[in-house]
């Protein structure tokens, strides 16, 4: 059984810090690995604000950039606290320890309920939304069992397999992520099982802002959450093209335990955990298959490592010049590329190398895709 107490490690963000932390995220072309890299590059969220401009036009963009005020800022914050959530920063001590492991994890949580949920061990319970009888009594009892052994169930607050997961685990915790703000949570019908969720032992989180309303493209990113906050990915009734396969995809990619449960061939909610099945997914027909393959993982120190945190001093240099500018933009095209490739093909510093995607980033000249691959984006 994991221990429920897990420790809690990170660094308090100021007010001041949380603030330009918010406007940094919010403003135009900054995502979660952007983020870092201004973080890593200009040595505070402050310092990077004041850079945007500079860096977006000598990455080459033909306008300027749009910098979040702190107005705008301070009424997300506003809205959160009135909402009774609050934003987490990746270092703080209630971060989910897993989720800032991940590539891309979300430099700030909006969350709301209990934050104790996000620092013990995670399993996911995900599946179809359309799920059979079977199907939710099995994915309850995988979330009952599991929030017994210690666990939160994490899952995505949808239809069917999600529903019956947080239903089964109120009581001993679950987080819901959520796929556009937490004031605008999807499905309406479950609305009141969110209420529960967060009124209880359990968690809301999302990285999306205050008053966000969800669209198709956000439901990858909150994929992406659950498989980052999770140890393991149980997936129960998922069909061959469904979001629970981009879950189990994610969690894969991340290191973690991906866990199917197999199903009748004729039914087409199972084709895609039993195709999960023939790629090495662990096959599970009960709680203990579970249980018994997290227990040495969460018994472990996995993820309490070092964390983003703002540096004493700023960490600024000197721009590459122009021609090593355009050596890297000449090695870059619309074949993704590894970093690591282009510095060694350039030979040039990987400071260098870094900087000048970070100016093309901003300049939206820059695509980023998984495993720290980059590409040149197209004009029009």
């Amino acid at each position: 059984m994991p221990d429920g107490s897990a420790k809690r490690t990170g660094i308090a963000l100021t007010e001041r810090q949380r603030i330009a932390w918010l406007r940094l995220i919010r403003s135009d072309n900054v995502g979660p690995a952007t983020f870092r890299d201004l973080i890593n590059h200009c040595g505070s969220a402050e310092n990077a604000l004041a850079m945007l401009p500079e860096l977006s036009a000598r990455g080459g963009a033909t306008r300027g950039i749009r910098i979040a005020g702190v107005q705008e800022a301070e009424r997300e914050l506003e809205a959160a606290h009135r909402f009774g959530a609050r934003f987490v920063g990746i270092g703080e001590p209630d971060y989910p320890p897993a989720l800032r492991q991940i590539e891309g994890a979300p430099p700030l949580l909006a969350m709301k309920g209990d934050l104790s949920a996000a620092t013990r061990p995670s399993v996911g319970v995900v599946g179809s939304r359309n799920a059979s009888i079977s199907g939710a009594k099995f994915a309850a009892m995988i979330a009952r069992d599991c929030g017994r052994a210690g666990y939160t169930v994490t899952s995505g607050l949808a239809r069917g397999i999600d529903t019956a997961a947080h239903r089964a685990s109120l009581e001993t915790g679950t987080i819901a992520v959520l796929a556009g703000g937490l004031d605008q949570p999807y499905p309406p019908e479950n609305i009141p099982l969110l209420e529960e969720i967060t009124e209880g032992t359990g968690l809301a989180v999302s990285e999306m802002p205050f008053g966000w309303e969800p669209r198709a493209r956000d439901f990858p990113r909150r994929n992406r959450l659950i498989s980052g906050i999770s140890l393991g990915i149980v997936v129960i009734e998922a069909a061959e093209r469904s979001g629970s396969l981009i879950t189990a995809r994610l969690a894969t990619d991340f290191g973690r335990l991906v866990f199917a449960v197999p199903g009748s061939p004729l039914d087409p909610r199972c084709h895609g955990t039993n195709g999960l099945l023939k790629q090495g997914a662990i096959v599970t027909t009960g709680s203990a298959d579970v249980i018994e393959a997290l227990a040495p993982l969460s018994q472990l120190d996995l993820f309490n490592q070092p964390m983003v945190e703002e540096p004493k001093k700023g960490g600024e240099m000197l721009p590459p010049n122009d021609d090593d500018r355009a050596v890297i933009v000449s090695a870059l095209g619309p074949t993704p590329v590894d970093v690591d490739d282009i510095i060694r093909h350039t030979g040039l510093p990987a400071s260098s190398v870094y900087l000048v995607l970070l100016e093309l980033d901003l300049a939206a000249r820059l695509h980023r895709h998984a495993g720290g691959m980059v590409s040149l984006a197209m004009e029009d």
